[in-house]
């Protein structure tokens, strides 16, 4: 679905990411790790379109279908079908609920539409409670779902999440999980998520890439990620 060959990036003098050779399998829930400061939301930003690469090729799409997408804008991928749930979510706290899901409807993969597809609401059923209520007015979880409810509303075929799990409380903290699960094995979304919790990323993700100072230094089924990476790599 993803494949990412010799990306590098530079904040300034700064070499941030280093030669990331990584792919993302089509259906995959692919954890993207690593601890703080090591470029993980650069990559992701760079995939998004949002920071350009120094160097390196981004391919996106399957078989004949697959595209050089390195120097396409971010619009242009979001209507390709990728979509990006930022760290910290960055819904419109001024907004209603309503009004934030209907930002996302215009950079949809396909056809145009003018009503919010019923199924957001089958997946995020607090979201239909609340349409009329400000997204500042919500708490995390439900901010959370509202996030990754404007970005199924573009009608992904990849899924990106920064830290879904950061700022909620625990017991809904197992929700977004359940959540993320389902778009993936129901919805046959391919997702890519970077998490620091452990048995978050462990229950969720089926597969696990690692970023250490720039460079993925260890990647595989989630099965593998073992405690002597976990040790090596993650912990601080």
């Amino acid at each position: 679905m993803l494949d990412i060959n010799g990306l590098n990036q530079f904040y300034g003098g700064s070499h941030i990411l280093w030669d990331i050779d990584m792919q993302v399998p089509e259906g995959s829930c692919t954890c993207l790790m690593g601890r703080n400061g090591m470029g993980k939301t650069t990559l992701l930003k760079c995939i998004m379109g949002l920071l350009p690469t120094a160097s390196g090729k981004l391919t996106y799409g399957l078989g004949a279908e697959a595209m050089d997408i390195t120097k396409l804008a971010a619009d242009r991928r979001a209507k390709l079908g990728i979509a990006y749930v930022p760290q910290g979510r960055e819904i419109f706290s001024q907004l209603t609920v309503e009004e934030n899901l209907r930002i996302g409807m215009g950079s949809r993969r396909g056809a145009p539409i003018k009503a919010i597809p019923e199924h957001i609401f089958e997946w995020f059923p607090v979201l239909k409670k609340m349409m009329r209520r400000r997204g500042g007015d919500l708490s995390g979880g439900q901010q959370q779902q509202l996030a990754i409810g404007r970005a199924m509303v573009l009608d992904p075929r990849l899924l990106i999440l920064d830290e879904p799990a950061e700022g909620i409380q625990p017991n809904i903290v197992h929700e977004i999980g359940d959540i993320i699960m389902r778009l993936n094995r129901e919805a046959r979304l391919t997702v890519l998520l970077v998490e620091q919790k452990l048995p978050f990323a462990r229950r969720v993700a089926s597969e696990f890439r690692i970023l250490d100072k720039g460079r993925i230094v260890s990647s595989g089924l989630i099965s593998g990620l073992t405690d002597d990476l976990v040790h090596q790599h993650l912990t601080v």
